[in-house]
């Protein structure tokens, strides 16, 4: 184990317990290749790939269930460093082990701790930890600001974009659809640049897909990036000076926003 091994294992070991649903993350240099959830591990691990296969090459992939024989079987198509998991069915772990090269790890559910301590030149920073717990990371709490109230189906996918979006080094901007990340901008100085790498990972997928930004849009260039891509709903913090002008924009275009007043801010 490396280094980034460790880091990039814990980084998607903690993304996948972000959801109480089947889960899979997979992580490269700390940031999500893809995230997605599934009516079985299987289901999650495929749509989790789907996302950015090119990149998922040589990724770490954690689970927030047991590994089955049918997804150690997709995995052993795929280089992967590592592999994080409760636990791994019969059969699972051997189709595994033939694999050359890679850590199979097991662990619980993950430890949420109450701080979290970096170290920097001349001392140390300690803070509580960014968890998805704060009252605007519950949809029962977001304000809709344009476009009408979100159907169930598209409320999900919301919800899902902004519990994903956690993971994804800001500046973040993650699209989703049907239970699965489609495209990520992440860790980009600017909110425009994390917008068009997520519209253009993404591909025809942005069409009819949601958008989830981990900070608010400080102007409307951004957002209006999305909506052009056919961006169908967006969940965002809210509290820029220019609200007004996303806002306003998003009517333009017909297209649902939400802001949730809590952000999720990952360096």
């Amino acid at each position: 184990m490396s280094y980034n091994n460790y880091t990039d294992g814990d980084a998607a070991y903690r993304a996948a317990y972000d959801f109480e649903q089947p889960a899979v993350a997979i992580i490269k240099h700390a940031n999500p290749c893809g995230i997605a959830v599934g009516v079985d591990i299987a289901e999650a691990h495929r749509r989790a790939h789907a996302c950015d296969p090119v990149s998922a090459f040589g990724g770490v992939i954690a689970t927030n269930r047991p590994v089955n024989i049918e997804m150690a079987e997709q995995v052993a198509e795929i280089f992967t460093e590592v592999i994080i998991a409760p636990s791994y069915e019969e059969g699972a772990l051997e189709i595994l082990e033939r694999k050359k090269n890679i850590r199979i790890l097991t662990a619980g559910p993950y430890p949420f701790g109450t701080a979290k301590l970096t170290t920097i030149s001349g001392g140390a920073l300690l803070q509580e930890p960014d968890r998805i717990d704060a009252p605007g990371d519950d949809p029962a709490n977001w304000q809709l600001v344009s476009g009408e109230a979100a159907d169930e189906a598209t409320l999900a996918d919301l919800v899902f974009a902004w519990r994903a979006c956690r993971s994804v080094k800001s500046n973040a901007i993650l699209l989703a659809s049907g239970g699965a990340s489609v495209g990520v901008g992440m860790g980009q100085v600017n909110r425009v640049d994390s917008c068009k790498l997520a519209v253009d990972r993404a591909g025809d997928r942005a069409v009819g897909s949601v958008a989830a930004s981990d900070a608010f849009f400080p102007f409307n260039d951004g957002p209006q990036i999305l909506l052009d891509a056919g961006v169908k709903a967006i969940v965002q913090p809210g509290g820029s000076v220019r609200d007004e002008q996303t806002i306003e924009a998003c009517k333009k275009a017909g297209v649902t926003m939400y802001f949730t007043g809590t952000r999720h801010f990952f360096h």
